[in-house]
């Protein structure tokens, strides 16, 4: 079983070391191969996303992805970023699906921004479409016809992707509790309307999921005044984006949450939702908790190995229930501490 490691910029290195140690203690036969990417592969190579990682990438079975996203590249143009090699790897390896799980640890109800009662009730699955929506539009700057300068972005899907993301959406819910919310913005958007449209002819495939429709501001309010109505929600790439964030602070902290990006066969790239992080960055201050979580997702989705998956999922249970805690999470534990945490948990 290949795993490509692709540690990127700031803590990315730190939290990527910490989910390999618990891969390792599992004792499986997985064979890593590293590679730069982002800030760190632009600074060696000249690109983001060299041509070397890409076939390292392309070589593995599953991709372990830390984080991309450095200060000194941010006057770059923009398709030298760190940032466009994430797009870049989710473009050439047609990683159309993410899943974000959001569920609070109930040893973490006081580090959500919601009362306990509320922050308890979330239990939710993200599934964001990922290779299309203004990420991927035409864009550009342009100037209008009295002189003043305009940017511009163009949304758009067509219906086969939208029908694609749609049966992830419907067989995530089959396999949860049966409840798919398709959130749009088709009271105002022509390509929310057409996502609609898709959604609700998809639905006659899928008979035995109920399924509902919500507006992304809806959304956004219900997430923190209802999370406990979600079960699995389906959405384009710029809204996922946005409900995901939020549903992280929801869950506690967005240092605890996973993803996981698969093509159509289940071959993935599996990172932590939060950013680089430059002002902590060799610090210690990292929580390693979603790169690990987000490791389990990688058994679970791409190699098969359920049980090692909740063998590593059940260990971060014990370890925040026996008290470790990050600076995020309230607490003074180091990276390396909470990934030893984790480990004590493990055996």
């Amino acid at each position: 079983m290949r795993v490509a490691l692709l540690p990127g910029d700031g803590i990315g290195p730190e939290v990527i070391a910490e989910a390999r140690r618990v891969l390792d203690a599992l004792g499986l036969d997985l064979t890593y191969e590293e590679a730069l990417v982002g800030g760190a592969a632009y600074k060696a190579t000249g690109h983001p996303l060299p041509s070397d990682t890409l076939e390292v990438a392309k070589r593995a079975d599953a991709i372990l992805f830390g984080a991309v996203g450095d200060p000194d590249c941010d006057a770059l143009e923009r398709h030298l970023r760190p940032e466009q090699a994430i797009l870049g790897l989710r473009k050439e390896l047609t990683l159309f699906a993410n899943l974000r799980p959001a569920k609070l640890f109930p040893e973490l109800a006081d580090a959500s921004a919601l009362r306990p009662e509320v922050a308890g009730q979330i239990d939710m699955v993200i599934v964001r479409e990922l290779n299309g929506d203004v990420y991927f539009g035409e864009k550009g700057m342009r100037k209008t016809t009295d002189g003043k300068r305009e940017g511009y972005d163009v949304m758009s899907y067509d219906e086969d992707e939208v029908r694609r993301i749609a049966r992830v959406g419907f067989e995530t819910a089959r396999a949860r509790k049966g409840r798919l919310c398709s959130v749009d913005k088709a009271n105002v958007l022509e390509t929310s309307q057409l996502w609609r449209d898709v959604v609700i002819e998809t639905a006659a495939e899928y008979p035995e999921i109920a399924l509902s429709h919500m507006y992304v501001d809806n959304a956004a309010m219900q997430l923190v005044r209802n999370p406990g109505q979600f079960d699995v929600i389906v959405t384009g790439n710029l809204f996922g984006d946005i409900l995901s964030d939020q549903a992280s602070m929801c869950a506690g902290s967005i240092g605890m949450l996973p993803s996981a990006s698969l093509d159509a066969n289940q071959k993935g790239l599996y990172e932590p939702i939060h950013g680089s992080a430059p002002d902590i960055a060799g610090q210690g201050k990292a929580n390693p908790l979603a790169t690990i979580l987000s490791a389990a997702m990688l058994l679970r989705y791409s190699l098969a190995q359920p049980q090692a998956a909740d063998r590593i999922e059940a260990a971060v249970a014990r370890a925040l229930a026996a008290g470790a805690r990050s600076p995020d999470l309230g607490g003074t534990m180091s990276t390396n501490q909470m990934g030893d945490a984790v480990l004590a948990a493990l055996t």
